[in-house]
């Protein structure tokens, strides 16, 4: 995974997407993104825009200032599209299977250590980084519907 400073990104360059396991349950679909999201945002917070003020006085919180797709594969297809991002310059979030029976954060992490990568399983991943990388990766994949 690449930890590219935000002083040097460029926004309008570059490119978000999430790819989900198109065949988990609603809920899990629901989470895996949750997870993802947040830890693009927490990696990249320069996604995020300022605080809008409305007509009333009210404050929104920031939200993200780039489009974020949500497309979709099916297991073997995600578990292929996660081994090719290893060696591609980009940030790369993954959520493994693991998340589904591990109780703790501290055994998640176990697992992980006890098993390679090209043993674990994916419910999603999100990459970001440059858009012609990030499409060369994602390009050709459908929306989740």
């Amino acid at each position: 995974m690449t930890n590219t400073s935000a002083s040097t990104l460029d926004l309008a360059n570059s490119k978000a997407a999430l790819v989900l396991n198109r065949n988990l349950p609603p809920g899990q679909l629901a989470n895996t993104a949750a997870v993802l999201a947040t830890t693009l945002g927490q990696r990249h917070p320069e996604l995020v825009g300022a605080d809008q003020l409305d007509a009333s006085g009210g404050w929104h919180l920031g939200i993200t200032q780039m489009a974020l797709p949500v497309l979709s594969l099916d297991s073997e297809g995600l578990n292929e599209l996660r081994h090719k991002l290893w060696q591609a310059d980009l940030t790369v979030v993954d959520v493994t299977k693991a998340t589904t029976f591990t109780r703790s954060y501290e055994a998640y992490g176990q697992y992980l250590a006890d098993n390679p990568h090209n043993q674990v399983q994916y419910q999603g991943v999100a990459l970001f980084g440059p858009k012609r990388l990030v499409n060369r990766f994602t390009g050709n994949l459908p929306l989740l519907r």
